[in-house]
């Protein structure tokens, strides 16, 4: 292009942005003006229109700039500007496979601009942008859209939840997704519900099942899509909540940058940027903390869905998944069993041909099998596959890694359903931990550890332990039947703040002199009187009761086991009164304790009481103090998910790890560094990036040598008089807290 022609259209760009900013500032007075450049704007429209493809390169320019000026001052003019809308929208919709890009560009921010002014709303300028989104082969128009789309939705809902505008949007997603199930175009509603959902915009069903529709699509990319949100949303939101939470201001830092630098109107709005962001970090520290449910527990008639995925996706021979698309599929259904407990028996025969040490990603469908196992799961289903990997995976004859994954795996089956092992499979994978292999030893004493706590009755005697033995013995340890709950009623832990009450009760008591009853004190003076004890007394004709009467003493065949059959004979007399006594003792407990939960309003002094027992209570279960965590052990990895890690962990602790493991684990959690660097520089630089300043000492050997020359030359022509003159100034300074007087 000609020099003169580029300095003619810039001169043009200039006095349309010197307009621009007069119209802004003065509209009346440049009414005239505007309208000339609105007719201009026009006939070059109905140009551009009629041949949009072989407009020139100055023709897009003017145009440019006309679309650019129309767009910031159309709030002004709305009776002029009324069709603007609806030319910007006609000329995107027609014409944007042939338009320039800038041109294509600057109608598209046009758009969100008249959306920010308020001249059009959000349903008007996402429905123009929608269609063009799924239609478009432009990959730069497609992300340009589709960040214009996203950034209105969260703009919609700052303030507040825009409940009409959210389901609009979301019926268009749904149906973009079930009008065609073989096509890619659902793609985009995976995208964008995903990313409002990791934003925390959508949080309730509705997007949940658009994501469902779209895990039972036709595509692959789709339903991967789909699955993925599953899987990994919940994740997403909240490493991003934690990573706006960290982003904290220091507003000490804030306040003392703004009184050292020069102040300007620039540093001026910087730092009043920066108290809002402080002031809005502190409005949601104290706002209440929102109840975001995973999406998962939001997903309607888990069932079905579940067995649609698994029928459609895995069942079906015609699917032509890949391995890894198809283990995404089995991770969402198997997560789906488990959280929801769901039966699907068809699942389990289905696992039968991966469960093999050559498959490929077999730790993932021994994870996927895990997952999918809860105590309502019948153990005739299950048993077959624990067989099947306890003859594949665990011999003599197999690595140790594919050992110890295996008992690790059937560890983590059994620990859902205990009742799917046998006792002699049992015994002999318990064993194994006379093996050579640290890997398998652990995976195997991991295995008696659970047995021991839910069902130690399939253990031999010298692998239960004390605590199961004992538990045993008394009663404590019982098996559940199949499909059999223990539920605890009332309100959980009230029995510690009974207790804890009991003990300041019995602790003020004890400070006034005065027992449980208040009048022991008496009773014992008055005893001490009168030389006579009661209780001595009631004890004494109790004795004497029982030992009235004739003994009827029952003899031993065998005389030489005298002391023993005694001892046997005393036990098995006195043991139905020692339960009988137990299980009286326990109906009081639990009757005062629901008497107390009945009868006696908790303040709030009592819950905040009661949540801190909880906690220690927790703690000590946590620690090992408290011996009883069936339950705990149970309800392991319900809510989160088994991976393949977790099967290929006892395996990994038992290898030996290699010299570069072994310096990438020290170097974890320690700063990178490019280059080695001393303490003192690590410190420097820290400091820099904190934005604090050096000290004057630092600072004087960055000063140019000419600046310090005279006073080095008048120091080295002072007298000995002069010079003890300044050092007892410079103590005395010193004294007194320097030149500043920082000291007092």
């Amino acid at each position: 292009m000609p020099k003169r022609k580029v300095a003619a259209l810039e001169k043009v760009d200039a006095d349309l942005v010197s307009l621009q900013y007069k119209i802004r500032r003065d509209p009346k007075s440049y009414a005239q003006e505007f309208y000339d450049q609105w007719l201009a704007y026009d006939a070059q429209r109905q140009i551009f229109i009629s041949s949009p493809s072989s407009a020139s390169s100055e023709d897009n320019k003017k145009f440019h700039d006309l679309v650019d000026l129309v767009a910031h001052v159309a709030d002004l003019y709305p009776d002029v500007t009324a069709p603007y809308f609806d030319h910007l929208k006609e000329l995107l919709t027609q014409h944007h496979a042939v338009l320039n890009p800038d041109l294509r560009e600057k109608v598209v921010g046009s758009l969100s601009l008249l959306r920010r002014k308020d001249v059009i709303d959000s349903t008007s300028l996402l429905t123009t942008l929608f269609p063009i989104l799924i239609s478009t082969p432009s990959k730069s128009l497609r992300s340009l859209l589709y960040t214009k789309i996203v950034s209105d939705l969260r703009e919609s809902n700052s303030k507040a939840t825009n409940h009409k505008l959210n389901r609009t949007i979301q019926t268009v997603l749904h149906n973009l997704v079930t009008s065609d199930r073989t096509s890619t175009k659902g793609m985009w509603a995976c995208r964008i519900t995903r990313e409002l959902w990791r934003r925390q915009i959508w949080t309730d069903a509705r997007p949940c099942d658009v994501m469902k529709e779209a895990c039972l699509s036709d595509n692959e990319k789709v339903v991967v899509g789909g699955v993925r949100f599953f899987l990994g949303g919940d994740k997403e939101r909240e490493e991003m909540e934690d990573d706006s939470s960290d982003e904290e201001i220091d507003i000490k830092k804030v306040k003392h940058q703004g009184t050292i630098n020069k102040k300007t109107k620039k540093r001026q709005k910087a730092m009043e940027k920066a108290m809002e962001k402080i002031k809005k970090q502190e409005r949601k520290k104290h706002a209440p903390h929102p109840l975001n449910f995973s999406a998962l527990h939001l997903i309607h008639d888990p069932q079905g869905f579940a067995e649609q995925l698994f029928q459609k996706h895995l069942q079906n021979t015609k699917c032509k998944f890949s391995l890894d698309n198809k283990l995404l599929v089995l991770q969402l259904v198997t997560r789906l069993v488990g959280l929801h407990k769901l039966t699907i028996i068809s699942l389990y025969p289905w696992f039968t041909k991966y469960l093999t040490p050559k498959q490929p990603s077999v730790t993932s469908f021994l994870a996927s099998l895990a997952q999918a196992t809860h105590n309502h799961v019948p153990p005739d289903a299950i048993e077959p596959l624990v067989v099947k990997i306890a003859n594949e995976f665990v011999s003599e004859a197999s690595a140790a890694e594919v050992a110890s994954a295996g008992i690790n795996s059937i560890r983590e089956v059994a620990l859902r359903q205990p009742l799917c092992m046998s006792e002699t499979l049992l015994q002999d994978l318990v064993m194994y931990q006379k093996s050579k292999d640290k890997g398998v030893v652990m995976a195997a004493k991991g295995l008696q550890s659970l047995y021991r706590e839910v069902y130690p009755e399939l253990l031999q005697k010298k692998f239960r332990g004390k605590e199961a033995t004992m538990g045993l013995k008394s009663g404590e340890v019982k098996r559940l039947k199949f499909g059999e709950e223990q539920v605890e009623s009332g309100i959980e832990g009230i029995e510690l703040l009974e207790k804890y009450k009991e003990e300041q009760k019995l602790k003020k008591l004890a400070e006034k002199g005065e027992d449980a009853d208040g009048d022991a004190k008496m009773k014992d003076d008055d005893d001490d009187e009168d030389g006579f004890n009661s209780d001595e007394w009631e004890v004494a004709s109790n004795d004497s009761d029982s030992s009235t009467g004739w003994i009827n003493v029952e003899h031993s065949d065998d005389e030489d086991e005298g002391p023993a059959a005694k001892k046997q004979r005393r036990d098995s007399s006195t043991a139905p009164d020692l339960i009988s006594d137990e299980a009286m003792a326990a109906a009081a407990e639990a009757n005062r304790i629901s008497k107390l939960a009945m009868t006696t309003i908790l303040t709030p002094a009592d819950l905040a009481k009661l949540a801190e027992l909880r906690r220690e209570a927790q703690l000590d279960k946590m620690t090992g103090t408290v011996s009883k965590r069936r339950q705990e052990l149970i309800a392991k990895h319900i809510e989160d998910g088994v991976t393949a890690d977790d099967i290929e962990l006892p395996a990994q602790i038992g290898k030996k790890s290699t010299k570069e493991e072994r310096v990438a684990m020290a170097k974890d959690g320690k700063p990178a560094r490019e280059e080695h660097k001393s303490t003192q520089a690590i410190r420097k630089s820290k400091k820099e990036a904190e934005g604090k300043s050096s000290t004057n000492k630092e600072k004087a050997r960055k000063k140019n040598f000419l600046m310090t020359v005279g006073k080095a030359r008048a120091k080295h022509k002072r007298s000995l008089v002069d010079t003890k003159k300044r050092l007892t100034a410079h103590i005395a300074r010193s004294k007194s807290g320097g030149r500043r007087r920082n000291g007092m």
